[in-house]
């Protein structure tokens, strides 16, 4: 039966690593970011490992248009097995200063656009086989001083913010969805990950590492969230 992911705020890091898996487990990878060139690039390089791949060029912060996505995924790929969520904002960094606006865009990508993709994907995770919603956590999600201290100190609040709601978001919709047979789950990233935007040459997690993970998930359904490193 053919099995469809769609990769939600696709990057060099973990999502790269995530379609890569599933892709080589015989999903067909749908990729989705705001920047056509780069996915069609990406899919390019997919596909040259013999993975089926597309890249859709969206606002995932615009719910209307992340819906719009689910549909022409569909009619593109076929139907959805899993939906992964990577996607994150990196403005209102200072929510002293930050613009509402900028606020709400964060909280959108982080948290709004995931659930209009859950929404509009719905009718075909309630009747596939083995379907899923995986999301990328992060460790500014914890209520704890330290991190607060951090996130502070990095100009990350607005994403502590999201991230936290995400986290929230996430195991309301394994509540809600487990008994209809999809399995949600998260692994929330204890560190910064080689080869992405927070890597400043001191990252040591590895996206493959955190790929495998999200497969052992997925593919034991067990635990809805995980933190890595554990």
């Amino acid at each position: 039966m053919a099995k469809t992911i769609v990769v939600c705020g696709y990057g060099p890091g973990i999502s790269d690593a995530v379609a890569r898996k599933f892709g080589s487990e015989g999903f067909s990878v749908a990729l989705v970011a705001r920047n056509k060139q780069k996915l069609d690039a990406a899919a390019q390089a997919l596909a040259a490992q013999g993975i089926t791949a597309q890249g859709f060029a969206v606002d995932l912060g615009d719910p209307a248009a992340v819906k719009g996505l689910i549909s022409s995924v569909q009619q593109s790929l076929g139907p959805i097995s899993v939906v992964h969520w990577n996607a994150y904002a990196g403005v209102a960094g200072d929510l002293t200063t930050a613009s509402i606006d900028d606020f709400r865009n964060v909280m959108d990508v982080g948290v709004t656009g995931l659930l209009a993709a859950v929404q509009a994907a719905l009718p075909d995770l309630s009747t596939g086989e083995n379907s899923a919603v995986l999301v990328t956590g992060g460790g500014f999600a914890y209520y704890d001083p330290q991190v607060d201290a951090m996130a502070t100190q990095w100009n990350a609040m607005g994403l502590s913010v999201a991230k936290a709601a995400q986290y929230k978001l996430t195991g309301l919709l394994a509540a809600k969805l487990g008994p209809r047979g999809i399995y949600v789950g998260q692994v929330v990233v204890m560190g910064m990950v080689k080869g992405t935007a927070f890597d400043s040459g001191h990252a040591t997690l590895n996206a493959s590492d955190i790929a495998n993970t999200f497969w052992k998930q997925y593919t034991d359904r067990k635990t809805t969230s995980v933190n890595f490193p554990g």
